[in-house]
């Protein structure tokens, strides 16, 4: 069974429920950028947290295999199903 969730994880996937920026988690979380992008990390690693880049010809979201952890900013992110379930069972 996973580690329970921190608190800082836990205000980080309630403002997930929907694809939202970098900009509009710290916003919800407020705390300072390199934690949030720390954090954004392992829950990315934990496999609850998705990054996602906007496609111009799909004109949507799509889910990102591959992102720079030196630029946290220049996606969006959203809770994955397990992601969801940590988050509702804690």
């Amino acid at each position: 069974m996973n580690e329970p969730l921190t608190d800082i994880e836990y205000n980080i996937l309630n403002s997930i429920y929907f694809v939202e920026s970098f900009e509009h988690i710290l916003e919800e979380c407020k705390e300072k950028p390199a934690i949030v992008a720390d954090v954004i990390k392992q829950l990315i690693h934990k496999k609850y947290i998705v990054p996602m880049r906007w496609d111009d010809e799909k004109t949507e979201y799509i889910r990102s295999f591959i992102y720079d952890t030196d630029d946290m900013k220049a996606y969006h992110y959203l809770a994955t199903k397990e992601g969801l379930i940590a988050h509702n069972t804690r």
